[in-house]
């Protein structure tokens, strides 16, 4: 039998035994079939949306005269890691990644009581019209299915970063939708750098060696929209791309995708946006977070032996901005629980990234089993809920 096949990834599981009473999963994603891009276009794009075909043993999404197999490594949950497999059929996916009820009753089986929903962003187009549009359409698409959560789960809106006011916009219709969150590209994009075949990738990464940087006063207004909103920011990832169609290149990547996320709030700090707006929370989503103590340590002494001669005049140590405005989360990273109390370790939230390869579903308690051993429970539950909610917002 080949690998992953024949396996019903929609099984029920039996409820697993909790170990805490109250679960905030601070990401959690959604994997709507691509037919829904049809209804959430603008009219005007709508006859232009993906479609599906069946061939074989692979589901094909249609777009823009290109044919790509179905992805399987947004949604393994329901699978062992021994039957994961990268491409396949929609009905390879577990549904709890686009129908609310069957989520609500997978979170129920895994103990989580609420969670915020990271989506999967733009069309991979080259017209920057439609682009700018999917956008808009996901994020509506995503509070949609928020909305039949029963107050359960909560959206993180995907933006472009091109213009600032259309950004700042967009980030106004998220808050009225009842979004919790906003997510941008970890670098500024460059509009000039903009093609079909890097579409995708410019969502989440923006341009590495941009002249624009969120450090410039260009974006002043943006953190201060996000202030003036109580909007956190985010970051999904983003700052190095994993080639997760590569069996070869996939684990190195995966790994250094963690670490690779400094270099966001890095530049936040030592460009002193958190100086003009100190109450502007970032989050470092799915960065783990064990890294994290060892670079607010690193960067407090390289700043003060550099500063001088760099005339970095913020005026506190680095440490001090990822203790007041620096959030991250975790999946597993027992490393990162037992750094908590050192500078860089103070806002760190776990979560269970369901329905992606990394989910701990349904396992999900074993696993906070497993990284809070020996920690006492107010600690632990901070970590596991009250983090969450005031990053998010949330009650």
């Amino acid at each position: 039998m080949a690998l992953g096949e024949n396996v019903d990834v929609n099984r029920e599981f039996t409820a697993a035994p909790r170990v805490a009473d109250d679960v905030v999963d601070a990401d959690v994603h959604v994997t709507p079939p691509p037919t829904f891009w049809a209804e959430y276009l603008s009219p005007q794009f709508r006859d232009r949306a993906p479609s599906v075909e069946s061939d074989g043993e692979f589901d094909y999404i249609v777009f823009e005269g290109e044919r790509r197999q179905v992805n399987l490594m947004q949604s393994q949950a329901g699978r062992d890691f021994d039957q994961f497999k990268n491409a396949g059929k929609l009905s390879d996916m577990r549904v709890g990644g686009w129908m609310p009820q069957q989520r609500l009753a997978d979170m129920d089986r895994d103990g989580i009581d609420k969670g915020v929903i990271f989506g999967g962003g733009p069309l991979q187009t080259g017209d920057l019209d439609l682009y700018m549009d999917s956008f808009d359409a996901f994020n509506r698409w995503q509070s949609d299915f928020c909305a039949d959560s029963d107050g359960r789960l909560f959206g993180a809106a995907f933006l472009p970063m091109v213009d600032v006011q259309h950004t700042i916009s967009m980030m106004r219709a998220a808050k009225q939708r009842g979004d919790v969150a906003v997510n941008l590209p970890a670098f500024p994009q460059s509009i000039h750098k903009f093609t079909k075949k890097d579409s995708i990738w410019q969502a989440m990464t923006g341009d590495v060696t941009g002249e624009r940087q969120y450090r410039d006063p260009e974006f002043d207004p943006l953190w201060a929209a996000a202030v003036e909103l109580d909007m956190p920011i985010t970051f999904h990832l983003g700052a190095r791309v994993s080639r997760f169609k590569d069996k070869t290149n996939f684990l190195p990547d995966v790994v250094m995708g963690k670490p690779a996320m400094l270099e966001i709030p890095a530049i936040m700090i030592y460009g002193g946006v958190f100086d003009r707006f100190p109450e502007l929370r970032i989050g470092l989503i799915e960065a783990g977070v064990g890294w994290i103590p060892w670079a607010a340590n690193y960067m407090d002494r390289t700043w003060f032996m550099q500063r001088h001669w760099t005339e970095c005049a913020i005026q506190h140590a680095p440490s001090h901005y990822f203790d007041q405005n620096v959030y991250a989360s975790f999946i597993s990273d027992p490393i990162g629980v037992e750094l908590r109390h050192h500078p860089g370790g103070k806002n760190i939230m776990w979560s269970s990234d369901y329905p992606h390869s990394e989910t701990t579903f349904p396992h999900s308690h074993e696993v906070i089993a497993d990284n809070f051993k020996g920690v006492p429970e107010a600690e632990r539950d901070w970590i596991i809920s009250g983090c969450a909610k005031k990053f998010y917002g949330l009650s």
